[in-house]
C-alpha cells in the first residue's frame, strides 16, 4: 500500500563523525552512524535515547550547525546536505527553527525579550519596526506571555518563562519544521507539562511539524506521533508511538521503558529494571545488522536470527 503522506524531511544514510586529539593520537567518534528516516508533514517525530547517543547532533546536523560527514538530507524536496552558501542558509532559516535545551544560556542577557524575539525578523529583512513589534507582541501572547514582558531582560524570568521566550523566538519567523532539543529537561515537572501542552497547542494552531528530542520516554509517548530510539549514534528501533510502547522489541528499547516510573507505589516497589548489555542481549553471527520492517512502520535494527526472535515476541 502506497504511503500518501508527504515527507517534509528525508534523511538518508546520515553520518556525522568527530575527530579529536593531537600529535598522532586521534580519536574518531561516530556521533551519527548511517541513519535513515522520514518526518512527515504535520507530525511530531520523537528522537529518544540516553545522553551522548547522538540525538542533539542529529538535530544540529539537520539545521546545518554541523556539516554532515556523509549522507543526504532533503527538506521540502530540496537537498540541504551540500555545501553551505547564502541561498541555502536563507532557505534553512526560512523553513527550520530550533528550540534549545537550556533556556538560560540560549538567550542573550543583554537584549530585551522584544529584541530577542525580533532578531529573526530583522535577519529576514523586515525593516518596519512597528510591524516587527506587532508580530513580536502577538507571538508573546501566543506563548502565554504579556506585552509588559517585552521590555524585560531574561534574568527577570523563571525557567519556564525563558523557555516560552525561546519558543516565541523560534516560531515568530513561521518555520515549517521545528527541532525541539530537549526543551523541557531543565524544567520542573509541573512546568514541563505546561510547556508540552503549549507546544501541542501551537502545533495544531500553526500547522507545525516537530522533531522532538528527549531522553524521557514518558514525555515522548505523550507528545510524539512516531518515535525513533537511538543508541551510540545508531537508530535501533522506530515505530508509531503507541506501537513502540505496546511491542518494544530491541533490548535497548525495553531497557529504557523499564526505567519509566509509574504512579503506583506498589508497582514501583516490585519493578525490576532491565539492563542492556550488547554482548549478552544479541545473537552474534557473521551477518551485518540492518533495519527491518517487522510490522507496518515498525522497524528494528537486527540480523536475521534476531529478527526471528523478535517475531516470536509479537
Amino acid at each position: 500500500m502506497k504511503d500518501e503522506r508527504t515527507p517534509i524531511l528525508e534523511v538518508e544514510n546520515l553520518k556525522m563523525t568527530f575527530v579529536s586529539g593531537k600529535r598522532g593520537r586521534k580519536v574518531t567518534v561516530n556521533a551519527i552512524d548511517d541513519n535513515s528516516f522520514k518526518v512527515y508533514e504535520g507530525e511530531t517525530f520523537g528522537l529518544v535515547g540516553e545522553s551522548g547517543c547522538g540525538k542533539t547532533t542529529t538535530g544540529r546536523t539537520i539545521i546545518r550547525l554541523y556539516n554532515p560527514t556523509a549522507g543526504k538530507m532533503t527538506l521540502m524536496g530540496r537537498d540541504i546536505s551540500g555545501p553551505m552558501n547564502k541561498e541555502l542558509r536563507h532557505f534553512l532559516t526560512d523553513n527550520v527553527a530550533m528550540i534549545f535545551q537550556d533556556p538560560i544560556d540560549s538567550l542573550n542577557p543583554r537584549m530585551t525579550v522584544e529584541e530577542i524575539v525580533a532578531e529573526g525578523l530583522k535577519y529576514h529583512g523586515m525593516t518596519d519596526a512597528s510591524q516587527r513589534k506587532a508580530l513580536v507582541l502577538d507571538m508573546l501572547n501566543k506563548v502565554g506571555l504579556t506585552h509588559e514582558h517585552a521590555s524585560r531582560y531574561p534574568h527577570e524570568f523563571s525557567g519556564g518563562q525563558r523557555q516560552r521566550i525561546g519558543i516565541a523566538r523560534a516560531l515568530v519567523v513561521k518555520p515549517k519544521l521545528i527541532i525541539a532539543d530537549e526543551p523541557v529537561s531543565a524544567l520542573d515537572v509541573s512546568v514541563q507539562a505546561q510547556v508540552i501542552n503549549l507546544l501541542n497547542d501551537l502545533k495544531e494552531e500553526l500547522g507545525l511539524t516537530i522533531i522532538f528530542i528527549a531522553h524521557d520516554l514518558s514525555v515522548v509517548k505523550y507528545f510524539s506521533t512516531r518515535v525513533a530510539v537511538m543508541y551510540y549514534g545508531k537508530i535501533v528501533e522506530m515505530a508509531p508511538s503507541d506501537e513502540l510502547y505496546r511491542h518494544p522489541l530491541h533490548p535497548y528499547t525495553r531497557a529504557l521503558l523499564s526505567a519509566v516510573p509509574q504512579p503506583d507505589p506498589i508497582f514501583e516497589k516490585q519493578r525490576q529494571r532491565m539492563h542492556y548489555d550488547p554482548k549478552v542481549d544479541h545473537i552474534q553471527c557473521d551477518e551485518a545488522r540492518m533495519m527491518h520492517e517487522i510490522l507496518p512502520e515498525h522497524f528494528v535494527y537486527s540480523n536475521t536470527p534476531e529478527l526471528e526472535r523478535y517475531r516470536l515476541m509479537l
